[in-house]
């Protein structure tokens, strides 16, 4: 029995997806997984790219022997149903880590469709409890199991944060545009005891309300904002409005785990987060931040913070860090299969 990956072609790794995917790629190669597809590459011209995944998942199937165990990484597009039936036809097993679900923001699929695909795998690694429960109410019939949250490879240190003074800073980071952070621009009317960094692209200042409460930063690239992040705390966060995250955007936090979570977490940044997001269980049993109802309560929140509960979350936030960097949580998740 081996245990196999399929790789195939990423347009760049700035983009979250294709980051968190390369990672599970490395940490699978590191312990000794096999790759039946073709090399990883990263071409960005749209035919060469579509070819190469096409060719690799063409390959695929006949370097697979029975009994082996092939992890894919969801969505793997038109290719998934094709290749879970030729490794079933082969003697293997299929193992699934999904990254994004199709039925929810992007309305690829209708969630009958998502399940009916899903279950051409024997076993299912969702984000968290609440994508589990999500998925075995709409029906999925398979084994499931949870990875926490997605880790977070880079050798870059996190930069050394002095002692927070108020306004604490909060971080932002991500795609700026008006649709995805429409929130963004009534925050700033709630801001007292603290003030936004804002890293990214499409911001457009002159619209924010409180705007003197914003410093823009600019695109910086992961590795580098993990180095520079100057901040007191990371904000998850999506939607239109400041008293829920609301919208397909924010609808889709109580069950997905936004992988620019991690990215804070490896800067060493506590977090800020909706109450009723997936990823606030995590956050609260493992002591890295603070979940509140709206933000437009975060103002008292943060005032009534104590420096002792700062220093708190810091110090567990370093430790969870250390988790992310090392692949902790893949490893742990794609361990418990073996039992099965």
């Amino acid at each position: 029995m081996r245990n196999c990956y399929l790789s195939r072609n990423y347009k760049g790794v700035d983009g979250a997806g294709n980051k968190a995917k390369t990672d599970i790629e490395r940490i699978m190669e590191e312990d000794g997984f096999v790759n039946i597809g073709l090399p990883q590459t990263r071409y960005t011209h749209t035919v060469l790219a579509f070819l190469v995944t096409l060719a690799g998942v063409l390959k695929a199937p006949f370097c697979l022997r029975k009994g082996d165990r092939l992890v894919l990484q969801y969505p793997l597009k038109k290719y998934f149903t094709f290749v879970c039936r030729m490794a079933h036809l082969r003697g293997a097993k299929v193992v699934v880590v999904i990254h994004d679900l199709g039925s929810f923001r992007r309305k690829k699929l209708t969630v009958e469709q998502e399940i009916r695909r899903l279950d051409n795998a024997d076993y299912i690694i969702a984000h968290n409890e609440k994508m589990k429960r999500w998925l075995e109410e709409n029906g999925c019939r398979r084994p499931i199991g949870v990875l926490g949250i997605f880790d977070y490879l880079s050798d870059t240190e996190a930069s050394p944060h002095g002692k927070p003074g108020k306004p604490y800073e909060v971080l932002y980071a991500g795609a700026l545009n008006p649709r995805k952070n429409t929130f963004l621009y009534e925050v700033g009317v709630y801001a007292h005891s603290f003030r936004f960094n804002l890293y990214g692209n499409g911001f457009e200042l002159d619209k924010a309300k409180g705007k003197d409460r914003f410093t823009c930063k600019g695109f910086v690239r992961s590795d580098d904002l993990i180095a520079t992040a100057q901040g007191d705390f990371g904000l998850v966060w999506d939607g239109f409005s400041v008293d829920a995250c609301t919208g397909d955007f924010g609808e889709y936090l109580k069950y997905n785990n936004p992988h620019k979570t991690s990215l804070y977490i490896r800067c060493e940044l506590p977090v800020i987060i909706w109450e009723q997001a997936a990823l606030a269980d995590f956050v609260r049993a493992n002591g890295i931040g603070i979940c509140v109802a709206s933000l437009a309560d975060l103002d008292k929140v943060l005032d009534a913070l104590t420096p002792e509960q700062y220093t708190a979350m810091k110090r567990n936030v370093k430790q969870v860090s250390e988790r992310l960097r090392t692949g902790y949580y893949i490893r742990r998740a794609l361990g418990e299969i073996y039992s099965i």
